[in-house]
């Protein structure tokens, strides 16, 4: 097994950082080990650093609570397993070797909680029970990590909660937590004070393909052309990479410049988009559902001859709906996230088209379209591509507010279609 950052895509600054905090990490836990030692009837009473041997604060490069942010792609919840992987090794470096680094990659250490959101927020219920589990002694003696990827959908209840778990951290435990940036609006400033920020950036499209021939054995051409379509998103250019269905969606979506030849079109384009991220996210969700459905309603009793079996069941309608509400909540992110790939990839077309009216000497985005989007830097001129660029920015900043995806995706049409 590799080391653990190797994944961490094209982050070598964040990597440093991890790297010097994991080893401060190791060294506050044979600090801890040494006062314990000393404290025996024939100890000392020198510094826990001295008889560490590390003649330096142990804690110097070490904090309780973490923030990785940086744009979808970019490897946040990467980096935020990484360098929980990395505590929980017993070299303190994140050898990939050890039971702590195998334990932790594979999302079975008993010291590393996962928050993985699957609908639209969380709660302070599940964030009162994961801050509660937090303050409980690491079983394997070093750390208890807690990981919260896409922190910005924390409710204001549950960012308060757990806002006072990092004010008062037991010491032991470690808080990861991953949102897109700093701003008020993804996580809040109480919070934001009282965490160390790892800022990520988008990775090169050459360091994207790198690791995509290196790990996944892609073709290094198909690679390339994966990592330049994904603009730096690592998990997107994988996708692309090995899945079929996902670069049909990907031409469809970028076939609807030229669809837009009327207002009945522009509605057709909008209704294909949000059909084809609802079907999308279906196929992604419907395994999922079925699986919990089944193992629940067999838990309650389902299937049972006994003399209470049915009336368990009965008494079990609140459970199965709670378990509907959920399910529903993540297709509806669910088809959210399909829709916000379709709008990144229009966005990657009509940004081609305004650096090809400008003769901008960069590289298109879309090499496949390249001929279309240059036909439309023509039609357009800079100015008209950049306005139909800002109209598929704004429709994902309403769908993010909250707007109906069909309003802002029916408006945006119209907006590409006058220009």
């Amino acid at each position: 097994m590799p080391d653990v950052f190797a994944d961490l895509v094209g982050q070598d600054e964040a990597v440093v950082e991890l790297r010097r905090a994991a080893a401060a990490a190791a060294a506050v836990l044979r600090a801890g080990a040494a006062a314990l030692v000393n404290a025996g009837p024939a100890g000392g009473h020198g510094s826990a650093a001295d008889e560490a041997g590390t003649g330096v604060d142990p804690s110097a490069g070490m904090t309780h609570a973490w923030i990785f942010t940086g744009p979808p792609g970019s490897g946040r919840s990467v980096a935020a397993r990484a360098f929980a992987a990395a505590l929980q090794c017993v070299h303190g470096t994140g050898c990939g070797e050890c039971p702590g680094c195998h334990t932790t990659m594979g999302a079975t250490n008993a010291d590393v909680r996962m928050v993985v959101p699957e609908g639209l927020s969380i709660g302070v219920g599940e964030m009162r029970a994961l801050v509660l589990r937090a303050a409980s002694t690491p079983s394997g003696g070093r750390w208890q990590v807690v990981v919260i990827e896409d922190a910005d959908r924390l409710t204001e209840a549950a960012g308060n909660a757990l806002l006072k778990a990092i004010e008062e951290p037991p010491p032991r435990t470690v808080f990861l937590l991953c949102a897109p940036s700093t701003h008020p609006d993804d996580i809040s400033v109480t919070i934001r004070s009282r965490c160390r920020v790892v800022p990520l950036r988008q990775p090169p499209a050459a360091a994207v393909a790198e690791v995509l021939v290196r790990r996944d054995g892609i073709a290094p051409d198909v690679a390339q052309w994966a990592a330049s379509a994904a603009q730096g998103h690592v998990g997107r250019a994988r996708r692309l990479a090995r899945d079929p269905e996902a670069r049909k969606r990907r031409e469809a979506v970028l076939a609807v410049p030229r669809r837009l030849t009327g207002v009945g079109a522009a509605f057709d384009a909008a209704s294909a988009l949000i059909e084809a991220a609802e079907a999308e996210a279906e196929a992604s969700v419907t395994e999922a559902d079925t699986t919990e459905r089944a193992a629940l309603e067999t838990a309650l009793g389902a299937g049972g001859t006994g003399r209470g079996a049915a009336g368990a069941l009965r008494g079990a309608a609140g459970q199965l709906k709670e378990l509907e509400k959920r399910q529903k909540s993540r297709a509806t992110r669910a088809q959210r996230d399909a829709l916000d790939r379709a709008l990144v990839d229009l966005a990657g077309f009509y940004r081609d088209a305004l650096t090809m009216a400008l003769r901008a000497p960069v590289a298109p985005v879309h090499t496949d379209t390249a001929a279309l989007a240059g036909a439309g830097a023509q039609k357009w001129d800079a100015d008209g591509a950049l306005r139909r660029l800002e109209a598929v920015l704004a429709c994902r900043a309403a769908i993010e507010a909250n707007v109906k995806p069909r309003i802002a995706v029916e408006a945006m049409m119209l907006a590409l279609w006058k220009g």
